[in-house]
């Protein structure tokens, strides 16, 4: 951080117990700040290795939150909301209630308490039919899913409400991957390790032609620490391709290094492999030039080699693979079992 101590915040991670937000709550008090989590505990059984950093929580769904529970803080990572495509598709009109409405709700309760910085976890998926062309912040955007279109709609409104009290910024974060103790495998590069190492398969279920920024969850931790402590007038209001240039891969190109990584692994394509409309390379040098305390420290192959050694640690089946571990997949499984309502809202007295 140079010769000049950072300015520690009082921070409030939403989403604090899922895939990113179990490893950020580290790196942030890591370096010093108050973190408290929020979260629905929707996945709190979804654990691999551990719980993660320990940190004051509420149990709350983000759509719940009032000013009363923001008192105190001067900073918000917002992460709490529908993850992926499926499960946007799974409920269009839950996703934008829980990804566009809460959010914008919760930026107003901001305001009103007077918390100043507001890190908001949008996606590089909005780049969505891209064609594999390049793309910049200023690019024209192009989400083909109900996910992507709910983080658009959130960048225009919250952005809306930008002021010299109020300073949203935008992390549009390339495609995560990575071991966390809350692991996702519906993630590309997580997705094709755990065939490896279960089914001792790279097993492609597109025609590996998409192209995809890739970046790991610690760097993804790592740049919202950066952007937290950067100087106000580095990012208010605006919006970074959270990953590195360097790190854009035609899908096909991952699943050869993992075929590389994982010994006796075969790369073999699914019978009903076809082209995927979401294709889009990122230039992620804004990022770099306007907060250089932020550059990515792993690689694709690093993150595999981390994957495949602690899917071996822990045995992973294809059960845990294939279900508990898929975010899609657990909610079903609530669903079926009543534990959720068509809302998604967890049961908190059982």
């Amino acid at each position: 951080m140079g010769g000049t101590q950072a300015l520690k915040h009082r921070v409030l991670v939403t989403g604090h117990n899922g895939y990113i937000g179990s490893i950020l709550t580290g790196v942030l008090e890591a370096a010093g700040h108050d973190v408290v989590g929020c979260d629905s505990y929707l996945f709190e059984e979804c654990i691999f290795n551990g719980e993660g950093a320990h940190v004051p929580s509420l149990r709350k769904d983000v759509r719940d939150l009032t000013k009363d529970d923001l008192e105190g803080f001067d900073s918000i990572c917002h992460l709490a909301g529908v993850s992926n495509d499926p499960m946007g598709d799974l409920s269009p009109e839950i996703t934008y209630e829980v990804n566009h409405i809460a959010t914008v709700h919760l930026a107003k309760l901001a305001v009103e308490v007077g918390i100043e910085r507001f890190l908001f976890a949008s996606s590089c998926s909005i780049y969505g039919a891209s064609m594999g062309g390049w793309v910049d912040e200023e690019s024209p955007i192009k989400p083909v899913t109900h996910y992507g279109w709910s983080k658009v709609k959130v960048e225009e409104d919250v952005g809306a409400m930008a002021s010299d009290e109020f300073s949203p910024v935008f992390l549009r974060n390339a495609t995560a991957y990575g071991v966390s103790p809350r692991l996702r495998t519906d993630l590309v590069v997580n997705n094709l390790v755990g065939y490896a190492v279960t089914q001792g398969r790279v097993y492609l279920k597109s025609d590996g032609t998409p192209w995809r920024p890739l970046i790991h969850v610690q760097d993804i931790s790592r740049a919202f620490l950066a952007v937290l402590e950067a100087p106000r007038e580095r990012v208010h209001n605006q919006r970074f391709n959270v990953g590195s240039s360097s790190q854009n891969y035609r899908i096909s190109e991952v699943a050869a290094i993992v075929e590389k990584t994982v010994p006796r692994s075969v790369v073999e394509m699914a019978g009903t492999a076809g082209p995927d409309i979401r294709d889009y390379r990122v230039d992620c040098s804004k990022i770099e030039e306007m907060v250089p305390a932020f550059s990515t420290r792993w690689t694709v192959e690093a993150g595999a080699a981390e994957l495949a050694h602690a899917f071996a640690e822990v045995g992973l089946d294809e059960s845990d693979f294939l279900g508990s571990l898929v975010r899609l997949e657990h909610i079903k499984r609530l669903l079926a079992e009543g534990r959720i309502g068509p809302d998604l809202r967890v049961q908190i007295d059982g």
